[in-house]
C-alpha cells in the first residue's frame, strides 16, 4: 500500500508541475520527451527492483555480518541515512565514469530539458548495476524494512530535485543536493561534466572534490555530449549498450514513411497505462502470476508502442491498436477481471484504441 501511494503521490506531482509549467508559465513542453520520460523504466525497474530486494534480504539472511544489532534503533536510522547516501555517491560517481556503467546510466541523462518526468526516467538495468554498492549495506547487518524506508525518502528526494520551479534552496545549498546542484549534474557543459554526484547530501561531493556551484554566467545545456535522445523506451534503454547495432538501423530508416499522430493521444496513453501500472503495484503481493503476468506485459508493451508512435512509425500505432483493444478485451473476459478501478481504466483503454483505430483508418487512406 505505501509503495503504490508513493507512486501514487510521484505521478501525481508530475502531472501538477506540468499542469503549471504549461497553462499557467504558458512554457511549450517537450511532450514527446515528456511521454519518454514517463513511460522509460518504470514497469522494468519495478521488476528488477523486486530481485535487489530478494538478493538483500538473501544477504541479510545468509552472510550479514551483525554490526547494527546491539545499536539503537533510533541511531541505527541516523547511520542508515548517512551509510545510504554514500553507497548511492559512489554508486552515481563510477557509473559516470566506467564505460559499461555509463552505458546503462546513459538513458537517465538523455533528456535535454529538466523537469519532474525526468525523475523517474531510469534505466532498466539500473537497480541491477547500482546493487553491489548497495549490498554493502546487507552484508553489515542493515535490516531490510531499514534499507527499504531509508531508500524510499532519499530516492523521494531525489525525484524532487528535477523539478523546474526551485531556482534557489537558501541555506540549504550548502548541507543538501538541491535542484540547483543537480541541474549542473544533468548538464553537458564542460564546466559541468562529472560533477555534483550525491544524492541527497552534497557533503560528499565536496569532500571527494566533485562539486561545483551553478555559475549565472555560465548557460545550461542539458542532455548527453553525443545528443542521442531517442523518443522510444526500448531504444533509449538498448541503444547505448547496442550502439552499432543501433546505428546500422538507423541508416535504413531514411526511406521509410512516418506518420504524425497528434501529442496529446500518446500523452493520453501514457496517462492510462501508468494508471495501469500503480493497480499492478496495488495487486502485485495479493494476486496470482497468472493474472499479474499479462497485466505487465501490456503495460510494457504499451510503452514500447506509444514511443513508436512518438517517433512517427506506423507499426508502433498497430501495436497499441491491439494491445488497447482485442487483446484488453481477451484479458477481461478470459481472467473475469471485476475489480472496479482495474476495469475502469482498462474500459479507458479501449476507448483510447478505438479513437486510435480511427485515426489509423484516416492515416492509411492519407498516406495511400
Amino acid at each position: 500500500m505505501y509503495l503504490f501511494l508513493g507512486t501514487s503521490v510521484l505521478f501525481l506531482l508530475i502531472v501538477v508541475e506540468l499542469f503549471f509549467l504549461s497553462k499557467i508559465q504558458g512554457k511549450n513542453l517537450p511532450w514527446k520527451e515528456i511521454v519518454t520520460n514517463i513511460n522509460t523504466g518504470h514497469i522494468m525497474v519495478w521488476l528488477f527492483r523486486g530481485v535487489i530486494l530478494f538478493l538483500y534480504k538473501y544477504i541479510s539472511i545468509n552472510y550479514t555480518l551483525n554490526y547494527f544489532e546491539n545499536i539503537p534503533i533510533y541511531l541505527q536510522r541516523v547511520i542508515v541515512v548517512f551509510a545510504w547516501d554514500l553507497c548511492f555517491y559512489w554508486s552515481h560517481r563510477l557509473h559516470h565514469n566506467t564505460n559499461l556503467l555509463w552505458k546503462i546510466h546513459h538513458t537517465h541523462h538523455q533528456p535535454e530539458h529538466f523537469n519532474l518526468s525526468l525523475g523517474i526516467r531510469n534505466s532498466w538495468f539500473q537497480p541491477l548495476s547500482s546493487f553491489p554498492f548497495f549490498s554493502i549495506l546487507a552484508f553489515l547487518g542493515v535490516p531490510l524494512e531499514q534499507f527499504l524506508v531509508v531508500s524510499g525518502v532519499h530516492y523521494f528526494i531525489q525525484f524532487f530535485n528535477h523539478n523546474a520551479f526551485i531556482i534557489n534552496a537558501g541555506f540549504l545549498e550548502k548541507i543538501l543536493m538541491t535542484p540547483s546542484h543537480h541541474r549542473v549534474h544533468h548538464a553537458k557543459n564542460e564546466q559541468y561534466l562529472g560533477k555534483n554526484m550525491g544524492g541527497t547530501f552534497i557533503i560528499w561531493d565536496k569532500l571527494f572534490g566533485t562539486f561545483q556551484m551553478e555559475r549565472k554566467d555560465v548557460k545550461i545545456k542539458y542532455g548527453t555530449v553525443d545528443n542521442v535522445n531517442p523518443k522510444n523506451p526500448f531504444i533509449a534503454n538498448l541503444s547505448p549498450l547496442m550502439n552499432n547495432i543501433f546505428r546500422k538501423i538507423k541508416q535504413k530508416k531514411k526511406n521509410r514513411q512516418y506518420i504524425d499522430v497528434k501529442n496529446f493521444y500518446t500523452i493520453s496513453g501514457s496517462f492510462f497505462l501508468f494508471l495501469l501500472f500503480l493497480i499492478y503495484i496495488n495487486y502485485e503481493q495479493t494476486w496470482s502470476f497468472e493474472s499479474l503476468a499479462p497485466l505487465f506485459a501490456i503495460v510494457f508493451s504499451g510503452t514500447t508502442a506509444l514511443g513508436g508512435i512518438s517517433n512517427g512509425r506506423k507499426i508502433g500505432l498497430v501495436v497499441w491498436l491491439l494491445l488497447a483493444v482485442p487483446i484488453t478485451i481477451l484479458y477481461i473476459v478470459v481472467l473475469e477481471i471485476t475489480e472496479p478501478y482495474l476495469l475502469l481504466v482498462l474500459f479507458a483503454l479501449i476507448i483510447h484504441g478505438i479513437i486510435g483505430f480511427l485515426k489509423f483508418i484516416k492515416l492509411n487512406s492519407t498516406l495511400n
